[in-house]
């Protein structure tokens, strides 16, 4: 049970591990620019060229100072075979033996020097011909390095560019959003203005302080007024029209009514009231109120003027 506990936890840590590199490479490629890396590894390909030519310059030095090394005891050689031929000469050979000992010491010192300068001088031909292809490389590096760069920003361009014309991107679709609910707000107020005026006109909504303009309601109430004269006019203008003229002498006392054909004749057409005189709303309404219901037509204001049926 221990192994199968251990195993199990141990299943998840390797998850766990997979799922946060997973979302760490993520993330870092969303972050990566391939310009940035293209420049830093140029730079890095930079500092490695100056340190090979570093290199070449100190094996150039270590080799210079070997050169000269070997010159001086190429010169000291010479001076102490001088010095032991002009020894044996004078008859001190025993001079001209340690002369030639100390000689023989600077040549073996002299081999040594020359393997090392030939070791030194192979080494800076090799150093230097690694630089100079170094050089070519990191040379072909830079130009293929501008030209992924200029190929990668005419990219992204071009990119932004369809983005913005599709309506994809996020500054585009922000901007979309905020245009479509601007004219979301604009429909759905004046939606709202033309609602609130029908209800004004028609009367369903008043004033919010529950008054209204006293010449209004005036003339309100004479709009009103007119209105019911005129369709009591119209009315009795088509009962006067349609009612059966009554021939004469067949009355019904069995008289003759000369007098009203002779009138019937004279008005020719149907009875045309006259335009109604303004009256202010309070005698209307004070009118109104003392008139009978059944009082005649020439008792109306503005109608006991004219000429009824019948009269001279």
């Amino acid at each position: 049970m221990y192994m199968k506990g251990t195993a199990a936890r141990m299943g998840v840590m390797k998850r766990v591990s997979l799922v946060f590199k997973a979302k760490a490479n993520r993330a870092l490629d969303k972050m990566e620019d391939p310009r940035e890396t293209l420049d830093y590894s140029y730079q890095r390909q930079l500092e490695l060229l100056t340190k090979v030519r570093r290199g070449v310059a100190d094996v150039a030095t270590s080799r210079k100072r070997v050169e000269l090394q070997m010159n001086q005891l190429q010169q000291s050689a010479n001076k102490l075979e001088d010095q032991a031929r002009k020894a044996l000469s004078m008859g001190r050979e025993d001079l001209a033996r340690e002369a030639l000992s100390r000689k023989s010491s600077a040549q073996s010192q002299l081999n040594d020097l020359q393997a090392q300068y030939a070791q030194l001088q192979g080494e800076e031909e090799k150093l230097t011909v690694a630089s100079q292809r170094l050089q070519a490389k990191v040379d072909a590096f830079r130009t293929r390095k501008e030209t992924i760069k200029a190929t990668y920003t005419a990219a992204e361009a071009q990119t932004r560019i369809n983005e913005a014309f599709s309506g994809i991107s996020e500054e585009m679709g922000d901007v979309g959003m905020a245009i479509q609910r601007a004219e979301d707000k604009t429909a759905q107020l004046q939606a709202k203005a033309g609602a609130l005026d029908e209800l004004m006109a028609s009367g369903v909504l008043d004033d919010v302080g529950g008054r209204r303009d006293d010449i209004q309601s005036e003339l309100d109430m004479m709009s009103a007024g007119s209105d019911v004269e005129r369709d009591l006019a119209r009315l009795k203008g088509e009962l006067t029209a349609n009612a059966p003229k009554q021939i004469e002498g067949s009355g019904p006392n069995g008289g003759s009514q000369p007098a009203q054909a002779q009138a019937s004749q004279a008005q020719p057409g149907p009875y045309a009231p006259p335009a109604p005189q303004y009256t202010p709303p309070q005698q209307a309404e004070q009118y109104q109120q003392t008139q009978p219901a059944g009082r005649p037509a020439a008792d109306l204001p503005g109608l006991g003027d004219q000429p009824q049926d019948g009269d001279g």
